[in-house]
C-alpha cells in the first residue's frame, strides 16, 4: 500500500474521467488504510477544523450518512442543507459563492452535473459528486474495494459484468473505472439502452492505455464469461419513475439469477449491486410493481433487477459496499481537503 507520491489537496472530485490509474488507486488504498484504522478503535483528527456542506436534490440513505460519518470520524463538521433557495430564489453562481466563504468543502447529489461543475467553478472550494444523472464515481470506489477485498488479486487482472440498464450512471461509471484501472468490462442490455456512441469512443480511449477489454452486448451470458463480479442496479433510475412498465419490458429477460451467477464458469463470482434493491415484496415499490405488473411480466415475487436468493447468497457482498461507501469517502475527503495521512 503506497501513499506518497500523490497529492489531491484542492481538487474537485467529480468523476473518475479526471483521474489516472494510480490516483484511483491510491484513493482505494487510503480508504483501506482509513478503515482498518476505524476498525482499530483509533479517533481521528485528519479533517479536524474543517467544514463540509452537504446539497441533496435527490434521495439518500449511504451517500448521506456515508459523507456525515466519514466527515465526523476524522473530526470534521458536516451541514444538511435541506431548505437552500440555490436555484429557486438565488442563483447556483451566487450560492457557491456564499457556500465557499464559509465551508472548506461542497457534497452535491441530484440530476445534472452542470450544478457539480458550477459550484466548483465559482465556490473556490472543493466539490464533492454524491451522484448525477451521468454519473457516480463514489459508488465506483467503494464497489472496487470491495472487489479487491473478496478476490485474491489485483484490479487489472478482474473482469466485472453489468447486467442491466447500460446507459444509466452507475453503468457508465463503473466503466470510466474499469476503462481507467485496467479491470475487463462487459454491459449485458438490451440495444435500446446500449450507451452511446459518443461515452464508448471515451472509455475506449481510456482502456487502450490500460488493457482494459470492454464489451457491450445484448446477450447477459456472454457479457458474465469469466466474470469475478456480476453488478446490476435498479431498472428505474430516480427521476424516471414513470418509465416503470417500459423499463420491465425491456430487462425482464436481464435479470440476475442463480443460472446467470453460475455462467460465468467460476465458484467465486461475486454479487455486487449499489442498492436499494428490489428483490422481495418488502418495499412499497416492488409491492406496487407486482400489483400492477406481475401477472403480465411474472413479477409477483417483487423481485425485478436480481432474484431474493442471488441478493442473500454467500457470495453476495452489497452490504459490505454499502460499508465501503462511508471508508472511500473518506479517503475523498481526507485526500482533497487535506494533506495529513
Amino acid at each position: 500500500m503506497n501513499l506518497k507520491g500523490i497529492d489531491l489537496k484542492g481538487r474537485s472530485f467529480l468523476t473518475l474521467k479526471d483521474y489516472s490509474k494510480e490516483e484511483i488507486l491510491y484513493m482505494i488504498d487510503l480508504a483501506a488504510q482509513l478503515k482498518a484504522k476505524k476498525k482499530r478503535g483509533e479517533v481521528g483528527h485528519l479533517l479536524e477544523g474543517k467544514n463540509i456542506v452537504l446539497i441533496f436534490d435527490k434521495t439518500s440513505t449511504r451517500t448521506r450518512c456515508s459523507f456525515e460519518v466519514a466527515a465526523f470520524d476524522e473530526g470534521a463538521h458536516a451541514t444538511f442543507l435541506t431548505n437552500s433557495q440555490m436555484g429557486k430564489k438565488e442563483s447556483i453562481e451566487d450560492t457557491a459563492r456564499v457556500l465557499g466563504r464559509m465551508y472548506d468543502g461542497i457534497e452535491y447529489r441530484g440530476f445534472d452535473m452542470r450544478v457539480c461543475e458550477d459550484l466548483r467553478d465559482y465556490s473556490g472550494v472543493p466539490v464533492f459528486n454524491g451522484l448525477t444523472d451521468d454519473d457516480h464515481p463514489t459508488q465506483v470506489l467503494a464497489d472496487f474495494l470491495t472487489a479487491r477485498e473478496h478476490l485474491d488479486k489485483p484490479l487489472d487482472e478482474m473482469k466485472m459484468a453489468y447486467i442491466g440498464d447500460g446507459r444509466n450512471n452507475v453503468a457508465m461509471a463503473l466503466m470510466i473505472g474499469a476503462a481507467k484501472v485496467g479491470m475487463d468490462f462487459a454491459i449485458g442490455t438490451p440495444r435500446e439502452l446500449f450507451p452511446s456512441e459518443e461515452f464508448m469512443s471515451l472509455v475506449d480511449s481510456y482502456a487502450s492505455e490500460s488493457g482494459s477489454d470492454l464489451m457491450v452486448t445484448t446477450d447477459p451470458y456472454e457479457a458474465v464469461e469469466d466474470a469475478d463480479v456480476i453488478y446490476t442496479d435498479v431498472w428505474v433510475s430516480m427521476g424516471e419513475e414513470d418509465k416503470m412498465e417500459e423499463r420491465i419490458a425491456l430487462l425482464r429477460d436481464y435479470q440476475v439469477t442463480m443460472d446467470l451467477m453460475n455462467a460465468t464458469g467460476k465458484k467465486t463470482t461475486l454479487f455486487e449491486h449499489c442498492l436499494p434493491s428490489f428483490h422481495d415484496l418488502e418495499t412499497v415499490v416492488s409491492r406496487d410493481v407486482a400489483a400492477k405488473y406481475g401477472e403480465k411480466y411474472d413479477l409477483k415475487s417483487g423481485e425485478m433487477e436480481v432474484t431474493d436468493e442471488v441478493f442473500r447468497c454467500p457470495r453476495s457482498v452489497v452490504f459490505d459496499e454499502a460499508e465501503n461507501r462511508m471508508h472511500t469517502i473518506k479517503a475523498v475527503l481526507v485526500s482533497h481537503l487535506t494533506d495529513k495521512r
